[in-house]
């Protein structure tokens, strides 16, 4: 009976084994290299188990139960280790643990829970700075260290968290000092903001870009290093300004210790500092790297419609929705040599925010160049336009560098797309009397006109080569005309387009001169709009076009052609080849596109090579770093 029961158990035993696959408690299966990185790298930051170096902690104190069932307790616990334990490690769990718990309070429904999330959040920061930054008997973590990298993100995402606000959605982060009664001591907070240029009093808020997913760029603009990346969202102090969104870092530099923290003796600040003028900051002898996001402000200003819908309004409306003038997208930073896009025909600057985006993530480029952009109303005539980018570059060089110190500003680079190539073309080209001769039988001085009317002409119709311009690039530019500017379509248009009252004042003033101007047949005794001075058979572009630029200024043609075709063949569906082409381009590039071409990868990486070649030749600007040719694109 004994031995039947043996039996029996044996039988029992050997069908329980075999429904298990013998599968051991404790064992390693083969799994895909995916499963096994995902388990090696698993982390708070990824989701709700944390990293194996901290569970080597928690298991080390047998903490792993408290720590779920009563996290804070467990933090306490272990903080008071720490104390004693000068093991770094035990700073890393630490790290990670306030994090998973404030992750966990954050999105608690339990009244009040929410609320302590900021602290954890400070917490963990706190401690990671320690872990990376701190001194002790263990040397601090090195590069190859997979804690290194990890403790740099907790912090980065906890900085920003541990000064946020409450709410889910809209979340801001609040710059501001004072007392924060955190659970292992208090906190003494001072907010400090030397690095930060911006008046605190024309910002709306301050933004975690890292919560923020982008779309429709190809490139994130990520600088990696110590530091919380921020949107910085400016007030609309005016309706006719482009709405200013730029990037910002927040660092919180941690001095203490852990025991001077529990004897409520710790004090730390809270550094706002501008990503654009500040890229490291010093800690205890050592220069360490900010992290930056140039690419999520971007991204954030683009999320308005009125941004999109200004190109068809501006070049339709009789209002300027934006005001015409240059606008920084980012601060003014002497040394830094200014490249000034210029929008086409019924469109604005967001259609150049792929190739900005993407040539600031060279990282020459990004030292040596600082982007702005030129905004107009596209339907008013082409000399209007192109007196009012003159003026413009004009007076910023002046409002910026009175003193004429800044050799940079005058080594500017200016690109044109369409239309705005033309508009370029005038700030590097002496026309002399060559426009005005094109329209007029007499020349300016035989004309019996005021001296105001004279000016107003010459103005018009007589332009130089600006000092501070030293190269140029033209983007599918129709220097002969688009042969879509039909008269057909100019008269319909004619119906639709309402010039803004200005500059229709200003050319009826000069139009009602035409018997003392002395105006050749044929030529428009209507205001004309820029269809007009595009039209294939316009006199003045014509006499533009056989013009070349100026000798001391290097001109670029980028021009794109649909298909197959090959020069001198083809167009681009707006601009034939042979309107595009000009021969004294210093380079002539063909890209297979349309028109609309400044966001084509090949487009965007030929103007990388001509600032690397604005670089290397210098253009005559005192200070310009040389890059060496092995950097040069082919």
């Amino acid at each position: 009976m004994k031995k039947r029961r043996l039996v029996s158990m044996g039988l029992a035993l050997t069908v329980a084994l075999g429904l298990s696959g013998c599968r051991h408690p404790i064992g390693a299966d083969r799994v895909s290299g995916r499963a096994s990185y995902q388990q090696l790298n698993q982390s708070a930051l990824t989701g709700d188990r944390c990293s194996s170096h901290t569970e080597t902690v928690l298991h080390r104190f047998d903490l792993e139960q408290e720590f779920r069932k009563t996290p804070a307790t467990a933090l306490l616990s272990l903080h008071e280790k720490a104390l004693t334990d000068d093991r770094r490690d035990l700073l890393f769990a630490l790290a990670e643990l306030n994090f998973s718990h404030a992750q966990r309070l954050q999105r608690s429904v339990k009244p009040g829970a929410p609320r302590q999330a900021p602290d954890y959040y400070l917490s963990a920061a706190i401690y990671a700075y320690i872990f990376l930054l701190g001194d002790g008997r263990e040397p601090a973590p090195g590069p190859f260290d997979r804690r290194f990298r990890l403790a740099c993100d907790l912090y980065n995402r906890a900085v920003a968290q541990g000064f946020a606000t409450v709410a889910v959605t809209n979340r801001t982060v609040r710059m501001e000092g004072g007392i924060r009664q955190l659970p292992a001591g208090p906190v003494d907070v001072k907010f400090l903001r030397d690095g930060f240029k911006w008046n605190l009093d024309e910002i709306e808020q301050f933004l975690p870009a890292d919560e923020f997913a982008l779309r429709g760029l190809a490139v994130r603009d990520r600088l990696d290093g110590l530091g919380s990346p921020l949107i910085v969202v400016g007030k609309t102090l005016d309706q006719t300004r482009f709405p200013r969104r730029f990037p910002a870092t927040v660092f919180l530099r941690v001095p203490g210790d852990l025991k001077g923290w529990s004897a409520g003796r710790l004090a730390v600040s809270l550094e706002l500092l501008s990503t654009y003028d500040q890229r490291s900051v010093h800690v205890a002898g050592r220069e360490i790297p900010l992290e930056g996001d140039t690419t999520a402000p971007l991204a954030y200003s683009l999320n308005s419609d009125s941004l999109w819908a200004i190109a068809l309004a501006q070049f339709f409306s009789a209002e300027e929705k934006i005001r015409s003038g240059i606008y920084f997208p980012q601060p003014y930073q002497p040394g830094r040599i200014p490249v000034v896009f210029v929008h086409g025909t019924a469109s604005s600057p967001v259609w150049w925010a792929r190739m900005w985006n993407t040539l600031r993530t060279d990282s020459v480029l990004r030292e040596r160049f600082q982007f702005w952009y030129f905004v107009y109303n596209s339907g008013s005539p082409l000399s209007i336009s192109a007196a009012k980018l003159r003026a413009e570059i004009n007076r910023k060089v002046q409002q910026l560098d009175p003193e004429g110190k800044d050799s940079a500003l005058r080594n500017m680079v200016v690109i044109g797309h369409s239309q705005g190539g033309l508009l370029t073309k005038l700030t590097a080209t002496d026309t002399q009397d060559r426009l005005w001769r094109a329209v007029s039988d007499k020349e300016l001085d035989q004309l019996k006109l005021s001296p105001e009317e004279r000016r107003e002409v010459r103005e018009y119709n007589y332009f130089d080569p600006l000092p501070s311009v030293k190269r140029v690039v033209f983007v599918s530019t129709p220097h002969r005309g688009s042969y879509l500017a039909t008269s057909f379509v100019r008269k319909l248009a004619v119906r639709f387009i309402k010039l803004p009252d200005q500059v229709v004042k200003s050319s009826s003033r000069i139009l009602s001169l035409q018997n003392p101007l002395a105006l050749k047949p044929g030529y428009q005794r209507r205001v004309p709009s820029s269809l007009d001075g595009m039209a294939p058979t316009n006199p003045w572009l014509l006499a533009l076009a056989d013009l070349p630029v100026a000798p001391q200024i290097k001109a670029h043609s980028i021009i794109a052609l649909k298909g197959s075709a090959q020069p001198p063949d083809g167009s681009d569906g707006v601009v034939k080849y042979g309107s595009a082409h000009i021969p004294y381009a210093a380079s002539e590039f063909i890209v297979r596109s349309r028109h609309s071409c400044q966001d084509k990868p090949a487009v965007i990486e030929e103007t990388r090579r001509i600032l690397l070649e604005h670089l290397a030749e210098g253009s005559g600007a005192g200070g310009v770093r040389v890059v060496p040719e092995s950097t040069l694109s082919p």
